[in-house]
């Protein structure tokens, strides 16, 4: 048995493959394009690549097309977004979170060395299907982005009146109002 991202030989009964640290088991709605070059291990020491950039849920099957989100240094970015365009995040635990900035949301989110953001939201997960550090969030302009952070069970997004979309990990993408993202067991609206 090989693993279905990096190619690995895989002995039975292995449930992540040891060298890209992805699920064996876990189903996946679309191939990723690239596999993880990365360690599978939580030690990185050095500092993660910035994630890729990509328009609003894009692809040959009908979706709308891309419109690329312009990547500005995070110093002329707006860090705290006015109390009309300001995102909320209602997730299926029941808490809320204004998001004020960049994010990490996880069952225990951790920045990688050298990383800053301003809100690390914690997800209670008692079945563990949320990774620690599962999701990036941040604004760009008005826009909310999501980034999937290798996480072990994988992101969906589920924009209202569109195809569920798998988000592929490293890869940022625009989500909407009204958008349901699967993190795990447990999701997040965005409104």
């Amino acid at each position: 048995m090989n693993c279905r991202v990096c190619g690995a030989e895989l002995s039975e009964g292995t449930l992540f493959c040891g060298r890209c640290g992805s699920s064996v088991t876990a189903a996946r709605v679309r191939e990723p394009e690239v596999a993880d070059p990365r360690p599978s291990d939580t030690t990185i020491v050095e500092r993660l690549p910035k994630p890729a950039v990509a328009g609003p849920f894009v692809d040959e099957d009908g979706l709308p097309p891309t419109e690329a989100v312009a990547v500005l240094p995070l110093e002329a970015a707006s860090r705290i977004p006015s109390a009309a365009h300001a995102y909320t995040l209602s997730f299926s635990t029941g808490e809320s979170v204004v998001v004020t900035g960049s994010g990490l949301i996880g069952r225990r989110p951790i920045t990688q060395p050298g990383e800053e953001v301003d809100q690390l939201v914690v997800v209670s997960d008692p079945a563990r299907s949320v990774s620690k550090t599962h999701l990036e969030f941040g604004l760009e302009g008005d826009d909310l982005w999501i980034c999937d952070r290798y996480s072990g069970n994988g992101t969906v997004a589920r924009p209202l009146g569109s195809d569920a979309r798998q988000c592929e990990a490293g890869r940022r993408y625009r989500v909407t109002r009204g958008t349901r993202v699967e993190i795990g067991d447990q999701w997040f609206d965005v409104s």
